[in-house]
């Protein structure tokens, strides 16, 4: 008798993970439902819709409740489990909450329609994750526990398959090989997956990133082994640092004991809509999302290159990419080997851009590293640098209990805070992970009028003292000027640093080379379209250079998104006067001395960068 043909089962991931790979996971709602029923239809294992960055995009950029996107796909995928990426004990945030945030968030995705919860910690510490498991059991959901693949001396392949059994051990019903960075190979995918198969009793799901160039052959390897699912993503959103695309895995396995039963041609149909919206993100297409074997060495998953390139950008240092790819490595060994994924992937990247830029190592250490160090996001699997930790926690001793442990119970505190802003536990819930940009998407539901970010890049003012405007047309290279009847040929060689308030420029006037000094009285700010927002500002209202020890810094060019302190207050030196939100990470920015508050120079909602003055302290 011949023996049963085992089906490989397919996650979709088109919905969540396809477009935040590929554009900047600004897929809107409306993008979706038309093509829900054609998904529902096709058989998949699940679908993968929600969580990873899609909730906090939903607050801050297309203005969609993603309580509400949520229950809608809840509808329009009646046959088919909606799956979600949820971070463990930061659930969608970038810190980590207390227990009972963590278990209100789980009891309301499962009512809201999450049906399988992929729940993951981005050091592999199942401490923080824990709770999630437990909760998502507690409400018959599917919890599929998640080891985060990387490379270092101290990940071996024994380590995986603890982690592995200790998954299985908390109760998950699969468990998942979350590969974020594309760095699984063939040979050493058949070793992980069979050496997981002769421990663990449980299905296997492979989840690996395309940006490396390998992951179609990382996949056929690991069904070969035992993998039991796979995640792809439909052609039209596949490749690059997205993933291996779903009809080419289901053509691979056609006719073989591992075929899926998937309809090709019922997947033409539902790659022939994303063809189509695709285009409309064309704005938001980044040469960073493309194939990059430079991943092998640095690590770094592909949505995090995009967001180190815009950091560079607004520092003026685009040319120091290299240099910060080289230098993530080293930092990564200093913080012990940890995971390049969120958050532990910005905090290293971050700390990377500021060694660079600032020309000498942890010169600025971020609020972040240094919860890093004390060992508040988990224990790291290798040895931290202990010259490091000291610069940036000095004599305090790290923790060694479960960051959790620290934290008090939130949602009464959270609940009362929010007040009658909130409509239902859900809104506490977003108030908790995105307290800023949560109350602006509750001002903006109670008005009635919403303000998505627009899918076109703006062409018109902006308002009535900003224009924006190209960089040629705001630099023309060479020119004519008449001065007093007398015409006098200009071109423009070359200028000096763009930070910089005077900075040289070096002309030609009439063939003659010459050095002018120009001061700049607008304030320049580059956008992620390439194109110059120029605000028009009186010279006194320009925020000064800052020269003194006492003067209040950012490490790092970013949003204002607090300020907690007012003229006159007094401060004691390490107080936090205001918060700074960075590569989707909130920034406490402290008073460097003891003093007074003797000047504000910014707003909440304003862009500044490391060289300004933001506060002086007398």
């Amino acid at each position: 008798m011949n023996e049963a043909k085992k089906k490989l089962a397919i996650t979709e991931l088109a919905l969540r993970d396809g477009h935040q790979s590929l554009l900047a996971t600004r897929m809107r709602l409306d993008d979706m439902l038309p093509i829900c029923d054609k998904l529902d239809k096709i058989g998949y294992w699940s679908v993968e819709a929600w969580g990873g960055a899609t909730f906090d995009t939903c607050l801050r950029y297309l203005k969609e409740g993603p309580w509400v996107r949520l229950r809608e796909l809840n509808k329009a995928l009646p046959n088919t489990r909606i799956q979600m990426l949820l971070r463990g004990q930061n659930l969608l945030g970038y810190r980590h909450y207390a227990d009972d945030v963590v278990q209100k968030f789980v009891d309301m995705a499962s009512a809201n329609g999450v049906d399988v919860f992929r729940v993951f910690d981005a050091m592999n510490d199942l401490r923080n994750v824990r709770t999630a498991i437990k909760q998502v059991k507690a409400n018959n959901r599917h919890a599929e526990g998640t080891i985060c693949y990387t490379t270092s001396p101290v990940h071996t392949l024994e380590y995986f398959v603890d982690l592995g059994k200790g998954l299985e051990d908390m109760g998950c019903d699969t468990l998942a090989i979350k590969d974020m960075a594309g760095l699984l190979t063939p040979v050493n995918t058949r070793e992980l997956i069979s050496a997981l198969k002769n421990e663990v009793s449980i299905p296997l799901h492979l989840h690996c990133h395309a940006t490396s160039g390998v992951a179609e052959m990382v996949q056929w390897e690991a069904v070969h082994a035992g993998c039991d699912i796979i995640d792809t993503a439909i052609s039209p959103l596949a490749g690059g640092t997205s993933h291996p695309a779903t009809e080419s895995m289901v053509a691979a396995f056609a006719g073989t004991e591992y075929d899926t039963g998937l309809d090709l041609v019922a997947l033409q149909a539902v790659a022939a809509h994303f063809r189509e919206v695709r285009k409309k993100y064309s704005r938001f297409e980044s040469d960073a999302t493309r194939m990059d074997t430079r991943v092998f060495i640095n690590q770094i998953p592909g949505g995090m290159i995009s967001n180190l390139a815009n950091q560079l950008k607004e520092q003026g240092a685009q040319d120091k990419m290299d240099e910060v790819l080289d230098e993530i490595p080293r930092v990564r060994k200093d913080f012990g080997y940890p995971p390049l994924v969120t958050p532990t992937s910005q905090i290293v990247g971050t700390q990377a851009v500021l060694n660079v830029v600032s020309g000498k190592k942890y010169k600025v250490i971020t609020n972040e590293t240094k919860s890093y160090l004390k060992g508040m996001y988990g224990k790291a699997l290798g040895i931290i640098n202990e010259d490091v930790r000291k610069l940036a926690i000095g004599d305090e001793e790290p923790i060694d209990v479960r960051p959790a442990d620290l934290l008090q119970n939130e949602m009464d505190a959270l609940t009362r805070e929010i007040g009658d802003k909130a409509k239902s536990v859900e809104d506490v819930l977003s108030y908790a992970m995105f307290p800023t940009i949560a109350l602006q998407f509750f001002e903006e539901r109670e008005s009635g009028h919403f303000n998505p970010e627009p899918l076109e890049a703006p062409t018109e003012p902006a308002g009535a003292h900003s224009e924006v405007v190209t960089a040629q047309s705001l630099a023309p290279t060479e020119f004519n000027i008449t001065i007093h009847g007398e015409q006098y040929n200009i071109k423009i060689e070359g200028s000096g640093h763009k930070s910089e308030d005077v900075r040289p420029f070096y002309v030609k006037v009439d063939n003659i080379l010459e050095e002018v000094m120009v001061e700049s009285l607008t304030e320049v700010v580059p956008s992620i379209e390439g194109r110059i927002d120029t605000r028009k500002a009186s010279k006194g209202s320009r925020r000064p250079k800052a020269r003194s020890d006492s003067d209040v810094t950012t490490p790092m060019p970013g949003r204002v998104v607090t300020v907690s302190v007012a003229v006159g207050d007094h401060v004691e030196a390490g107080d936090t006067v205001m918060t700074v939100e960075a590569m989707k990470m909130e920034n406490q920015v402290f008073a460097p001395v003891s003093g007074t508050i003797k000047a504000i120079h910014v707003a909440e909602g304003d862009s500044v960068n490391p060289d300004e003055c933001l506060m002086e302290i007398s």
